[in-house]
């Protein structure tokens, strides 16, 4: 097996964050799975991840830039969690998603205007818990990516793999 090093969390992470979003978009436009604000924050904090991920990557000879990386990564690997927990948990069984948190950082935010193929809410937060993919809600799929994401890069710093690339 191969060793835990920064560099690869970093590239893997940027990947699987990229991949995310790519099958969230596949799934709304090929499937017709409509995103709530939920979803859409949770594309949101992923393109984060991925964006953090590539800039500690290309700056990995830094080792000061390769930990705030991975610290940062795995806050939003928590926030992220967050995000897919209350969309499962309390925003499901809403009749609407306005002026909940997701809503209103999105709004403040501008995102449907500014990239609405990516950040266009079309669906209400009960809608788009109808949605699964083999046999699980779509927020638990991501939530347990998010999970993943923020594991590697605690366990990465723990185990000292940030110093090796």
């Amino acid at each position: 097996m191969r060793a835990l090093t920064a560099s690869r969390v970093l590239a893997f992470s940027a990947l699987v964050s990229l991949a995310a979003v790519a099958a969230a978009l596949v799934a709304q436009y090929q499937f017709d799975v409509k995103p709530c604000p939920w979803c859409v924050m949770q594309r949101g904090i992923f393109l984060l991840i991925a964006a953090v991920s590539a800039l500690g990557w290309a700056l990995q000879r830094v080792g000061a830039a390769r930990v705030l990386a991975l610290l940062l990564m795995a806050a939003l690997g928590v926030a992220g969690l967050f995000a897919a927990g209350y969309q499962h948990e309390v925003a499901s069984k809403l009749a609407s998603c306005d002026m909940t948190f997701a809503d209103r950082v999105l709004t403040v935010l501008d995102l449907e205007t500014k990239l609405p193929s990516v950040f266009m809410v079309t669906a209400n937060c009960s809608e788009a818990s109808a949605y699964t993919l083999l046999g699980l809600p779509y927020e638990i799929w991501s939530g347990a990516l998010f999970t993943l994401i923020a594991l590697l890069c605690l366990l990465t710093l723990k185990r000292g793999a940030v110093h090796r690339r």
